[in-house]
């Protein structure tokens, strides 16, 4: 009787040299330009796009697990996340400068815009399957749906962007930083006692981790470094610090749909649509943002080295099998979603990355008040699934 052994997935080495060779390119191009900062930009993009990918760290999946299975684990990765970019965020943010760049938060005002940005962009989660960073990390991994979702999540932030101006024309209380308010370090102190209570009070609810923080069944060593599974909590320390790093490289914490914003209206322009006809994109330097390349542009060229760093690690880890063929209620899920991430993000000043996380390590009200209203969207957003055939 022969018994089945099982069997790692082989690397798919042309696939990866194709994508190293790519990612080389665009490494090698902006250091003959001397542009060494996008050369760290690029590199901490691939490094997120490797770190998401093999820690599978998506931040719709662990809303969607609290809701249905009362599993705690991945909101608690993401207190660990929040924790230990705060820490970091403070030493920059306290002092306004990072190697000789003027460094700030990412520090929103509290608006009618949030709200119902945050509100839809977490409906579009559930539905879409994935959030800014989620689309970005699955596409590069090959997922085809979310090929799909990333494109009509650009068309929906581009359309965002030219109904900005009424929405922020609505009633707003303005920002409110604590660590401007209160010093960052009681700032950072507060946060982490709000984490700690709303974890308790998860736990009461009745939520329990159902996986430990440190994955046992995947022990990191020198085959699981390079081809995954990572533990989610080593996902959520590589996100917090590769974060920090982009603020250190960019004077700015780390975004991403403010770049599909911009390759929505790359590609408006090319079809005729005329940049100073909309009272968001006539600012002096967003018409400049849009005359930048995408690899470039700071953002942009993050989303792509993220795109490439994923599919780089999909490779390693055998793992790239796009399936083409999807139903239609899947595919209509994508469209739709796509549409409301993106539609939502722009209202609501980013995503989970640019408004939450880089918004609470950097202490700002606004990442907390996203995440209250994007969570309610989420619970409405689940009840949906079954209708799309999504699993």
């Amino acid at each position: 009787m022969s018994i089945a052994v099982p069997t790692t997935p082989l690397p798919q080495k042309p696939l990866a040299l194709t994508l190293g060779g790519i990612f080389a390119a665009i490494a090698a191009l902006h250091l003959l330009d001397g542009e060494l900062r996008r050369l760290a930009l690029l590199a901490i993009g691939g490094g997120l796009g490797v770190a998401l990918y093999h820690a599978a760290f998506g931040f719709t999946a662990a809303y969607r697990n609290l809701i249905q299975q009362r599993d705690l684990s991945g909101i608690v990765a993401q207190a660990v996340m929040l924790t230990v970019a705060m820490i970091l965020f403070a030493t920059v943010l306290s002092d306004g400068e990072a190697f000789g760049l003027k460094a700030g938060g990412a520090v929103a005002p509290l608006n009618v815009s949030l709200v119902t940005g945050a509100f839809i962009f977490g409906l579009g989660m559930q539905i879409a399957g994935g959030c800014a960073s989620g689309t970005l990390f699955t596409a590069g991994g090959g997922n085809a749906r979310m090929m799909v979702v990333l494109v009509f999540f650009c068309a929906g932030s581009f359309w965002g962007s030219l109904d900005i101006p009424f929405w922020r024309g609505l009633p707003s209380l303005g920002a409110v930083s604590l660590g401007r308010e209160f010093g960052y370090p009681i700032a950072v102190l507060m946060q982490v006692g709000a984490l700690a209570a709303i974890l308790g009070l998860l736990w009461l609810w009745g939520a329990r981790l159902k996986k430990p923080l440190w994955d046992r069944k995947h022990p990191l060593n020198g085959r699981t470094l390079l081809q995954g599974p990572w533990p989610l909590l080593l996902g959520a320390v590589a996100l917090a610090v590769l974060n920090y790093a982009t603020l250190l490289a960019k004077g700015f914490p780390w975004g991403v749909t403010w770049g599909f914003t911009l390759w929505g209206a790359k590609v408006a322009e090319m079809v005729g649509w005329d940049p100073s006809s909309s009272t968001f994109w006539a600012v002096g330097w967003r018409q400049g943002a849009l005359r930048e390349g995408v690899l470039v542009e700071p953002t942009s060229l993050m989303n792509i080295g993220i795109i490439l760093g994923a599919g780089i690690a999909a490779s390693l880890a055998g793992k790239v099998a796009p399936k083409l063929a999807m139903g239609w209620r899947p595919f209509l899920a994508a469209v739709l979603g796509g549409l409301m991430l993106g539609y939502g993000a722009r209202l609501a000043y980013g995503c989970n990355i640019g408004a939450f996380f880089s918004g609470v390590a950097s202490t700002s009200l606004h990442g907390w008040v996203w995440i209250a209203v994007a969570i309610v969207g989420n619970i409405i957003g689940v009840r949906f699934r079954p209708f799309f055939r999504l699993g």
